[in-house]
């Protein structure tokens, strides 16, 4: 085969620090179209962003050239700044570490939906629910201690 051809698609999960609800919800649309644009500056393609005051979900598709890490690296690191001069929220941080899981072409509607319905989710389960059920469905070997 002359050509590479790769079907690479990630949900990414990470929370402000200490899980403190920075973003208001007239704040989110401007933060989620933000970190896009990051994605798109690194030669990714965002599928979806969306979450809620303490956290992001990202659905971003990358190429072989990426390094999942190196991007994560960037997206936080740039869009902290953003964060403390666009928006002037001092004393901001993103918490450390975020969670990776591989999605197939097969599931990109459904976990876009879910990435964009993060209000809505949010009403019956809660955010430490929510990254548990993720870990064991991703078969993510974890320890409690080391979660929060």
């Amino acid at each position: 085969m002359s050509s590479t051809h790769l079907s690479l698609h990630f949900h990414i999960v990470f929370s402000t620090k200490d899980r403190h609800p920075w973003f208001a919800p007239s704040v989110r649309p401007r933060l989620h179209d933000f970190l896009g644009g990051i994605i798109r500056a690194e030669k990714g393609h965002p599928h979806a962003v969306g979450g809620t005051g303490d956290h992001v979900h990202v659905l971003m598709g990358l190429d072989a050239t990426h390094s999942l890490a190196k991007v994560m690296q960037r997206l936080k690191s740039v869009s902290s700044s953003w964060i403390h001069r666009e928006l002037q929220l001092a004393g901001f941080a993103w918490q450390e570490g975020y969670g990776g899981f591989t999605v197939s072409a097969t599931n990109l509607r459904r976990v876009r939906n879910y990435v964009l319905n993060q209000e809505e989710h949010h009403r019956t389960k809660t955010f430490q629910q929510e990254y548990v059920q993720l870990l064991k469905r991703g078969l993510v070997t974890y320890d409690e201690k080391y979660l929060w």
